[in-house]
């Protein structure tokens, strides 16, 4: 993983990057998503200056399939096209925001921390910034963006999940009813034996990062502290991925994605499923 920056900036940061100009001019990155799709009618309607629109389903995901769940991992030379194309060439910091804290934001920034690269989640999201928006869509030229296989030891596939240690904490990221079995968007309600929920959305507090302090007793309720080996789920490998950056911003580890996660495992009648 990228330690040349944290994973979560706040505006100040972005300001100060741009006032030394003899440091590596932050790339701003717009990767506002939702269930029913990205927000690029949003994007076009206003945006902070100069971002660039991050497509989730298509940009950071292959096709979805039953077998490997809505948001797979993309293909690293598809993602090393679509990167090139959008000015980033790994060398500056992307900085990522969503309208919703981060969490889709997360997915962009931990592909691109995962290959080594500098990128950061803005945090408070496009509400952070005080700069007016623009419906300006910026032209960046293309450059060359190294494609490389995601790190095996970053992730962790379906099989694996069903056969972890006793000393891995498998967490859930999703809202607590979908974790619960009350409401479901995949094939069937519940959770992963064995999971523990903690619903990334409330590491947030007006949209923004609680404090450490908080951050660090909601990782303790569940058993995680520093050196902890976790791996992460959501519905589909997205806000799993904000739940990843979280742990690491709060000095307790570098954990693993399970990229599939409930959409792949839940299409799979052979998985066991727990609703409670």
């Amino acid at each position: 993983m990228s330690t040349a920056v944290p994973p979560f900036v706040d505006w100040a940061w972005v300001e100060a990057r741009r006032v030394d100009t003899a440091l590596p001019q932050p790339i701003l990155a717009d990767v506002r998503w939702t269930l029913a799709g990205p927000k690029h009618e949003e994007y076009l309607a206003g945006h902070l200056p100069g971002a660039v629109f991050v497509d989730v389903d298509t940009d950071l995901s292959d096709p979805a399939s039953p077998e490997r769940g809505r948001h797979p991992l993309p293909d690293p030379i598809h993602f090393a096209t679509r990167m090139g194309e959008l000015g980033i060439d790994g060398t500056r910091p992307v900085i990522a925001y969503d309208d919703e804290g981060g969490v889709y934001a997360a997915r962009l920034v931990w592909l691109l921390r995962a290959l080594g690269h500098p990128a950061a989640v803005l945090d408070g999201g496009i509400a952070a910034s005080p700069e007016p928006h623009t419906i300006e869509v910026p032209t960046p030229a293309p450059v060359r963006f190294r494609a490389s296989p995601w790190p095996a030891w970053l992730i962790a596939e379906a099989d694996e999940v069903a056969d972890l240690d006793d000393e891995t904490v498998l967490i859930d990221a999703r809202p607590a009813e979908r974790f619960h079995g009350e409401d479901t968007v995949d094939p069937r309600p519940g959770h992963i034996p064995g999971a523990r929920s903690i619903p990334t959305r409330e590491h947030l507090v007006n949209g923004a990062l609680a404090d450490l302090d908080t951050l660090r007793a909601r990782f303790a309720a569940i058993g995680i502290e520093r050196g902890t080996p976790v791996v992460s789920y959501c519905g589909s490998g997205v806000t799993a991925t904000h739940n990843l950056l979280v742990l690491e911003h709060a000095g307790l580890g570098v954990g693993r994605l399970y990229p599939g996660s409930w959409s792949q495992w839940s299409a799979d009648a052979s998985r066991p499923v727990v609703r409670d």
